[in-house]
């Protein structure tokens, strides 16, 4: 598991409010079938922008973005290599 992998999964727990443990979930597992809402959505995009520094642009603002751990990390991925290259 990678160091982004845990972080995610930390604030998988302490913001997204599922009726399971993050820890059982396989990093592909869809969230929302896992009890992922929409508000507590919001309140994990909020805590990944401030974890990692960076910020979500409006065309990752959609269900498929948040929809797995997977997910999410190639999403970080993709921002933080795009603010790479911008330095």
């Amino acid at each position: 598991m990678s160091k982004a992998e845990d972080t995610i999964r930390a604030i998988l727990e302490k913001h997204g409010r599922l009726p399971c443990a993050v820890a059982s979930l396989a990093s592909d597992a869809d969230l929302y079938t896992a009890g992922l809402k929409s508000f507590a959505s919001v309140q994990i995009m909020l805590a990944l922008e401030e974890a990692f520094d960076l910020e979500f642009p409006e065309r990752m603002l959609n269900r498929a973005t948040f929809s797995s751990i997977a997910m999410i990390e190639q999403s970080i991925g993709e921002l933080s290599q795009c603010r790479a290259l911008a330095s």
